[in-house]
């Protein structure tokens, strides 16, 4: 009987342990990588929500356009003519549908320029960047400060709707004028006049979100892990600030940082602290916001 007590204790010390490493493996700690990748695929949404919105009709507009150019250094006006007049259809149906934009976007890419630095490594940069400025050696400040960006930039490319179905018209009169150089020149004003507008969006600050909704599903349970989590996402918050990101942003910034560390002392103390997660996360969506946003 003794024996089998034993064993029977065993028993359920293995599977104790057993239980306890399934608990583990399924709340692991979120690291530093996989917030980064978090954020990154965060930031992309933007960009792939952008994609969706692209007018299929400038898109073709354009390329028609790029066509005719082709077409008229054949020799073939009658075939630009009519590539050129599709164009324009194109185009009206664009207006139709956007009466109130100045810019229609035609083509999005990304570019991820991440920094994997500390608060006081940044600092020190930022000291030697004052440095050779002040001894005037402003080329080698640039080459530094070039490398104090965290962010994914957003490059959309735009079609200006108040001056290309002008252009693309005129020039269209041009051909059945016989002024087929003067059109060429038209069309490729036309090309040129395609903008690009960049949203630069912070990745510091996207981090500092994910590492915030991490704490807010670990604090019921796990408060040492929460307060990681904040005590991460404030270093987050540090990070574009000395990156300039929040310049413009201060007053929200202060805000941010005050309530990541009310947050703290609440799950220390009576842990009272879905409702503020919630608030705070709701800023953080708002804050995110700011530099999402791109220009009609």
């Amino acid at each position: 009987m003794k024996n089998w007590f034993k064993k029977f204790g065993v028993l359920w010390l293995v599977l104790g342990l057993f239980f306890s490493s399934v608990s583990l493996a399924a709340n692991p700690v979120l690291t530093p990588q996989e917030v980064a990748k978090g954020a990154v695929k965060s930031a992309q949404k933007k960009a792939e929500d952008i994609q969706a919105k692209l007018s299929q009709d400038a898109i073709k507009a354009v390329e028609d356009t790029h066509k005719a150019l082709v077409l008229l250094d054949q020799g073939k006006t009658d075939e630009a003519l009519k590539v050129l007049q599709e164009a324009i259809g194109k185009l009206e149906v664009v207006l139709a549908a956007n009466p109130d934009l100045a810019y229609v976007p035609i083509n999005v890419s990304t570019v991820v320029v991440d920094l994997q630095a500390s608060p006081k490594e940044i600092e020190e940069t930022l000291k030697q960047v004052q440095k050779l400025l002040d001894e005037g050696d402003i080329q080698k400040a640039r080459v530094l400060l070039n490398t104090l960006q965290s962010e994914i930039d957003i490059i959309i490319e735009k079609l200006p709707l108040a001056t290309y179905p002008d252009t693309i018209k005129l020039a269209v009169k041009y051909i059945t004028q016989g002024k087929i150089e003067e059109a060429k020149i038209l069309l490729n004003t036309a090309i040129s006049s395609l903008v690009q507008e960049v949203v630069v969006v912070p990745l510091p600050i996207i981090r500092a979100e994910i590492l915030v909704k991490a704490a807010s599903k670990a604090a019921g349970t796990e408060k040492d892990k929460a307060i990681e989590y904040l005590n991460r996402a404030e270093k987050q918050l540090k990070i574009a600030k000395l990156l300039g990101y929040v310049k413009d942003y201060e007053k929200e910034y202060r805000e941010l940082v005050k309530q990541i560390k009310d947050l703290k002392k609440e799950i220390k103390g009576k842990n009272h602290s879905a409702k503020m997660f919630e608030e705070l996360l709701s800023k953080f969506k708002t804050f995110r916001q700011h530099f999402e946003k791109e220009s009609k």
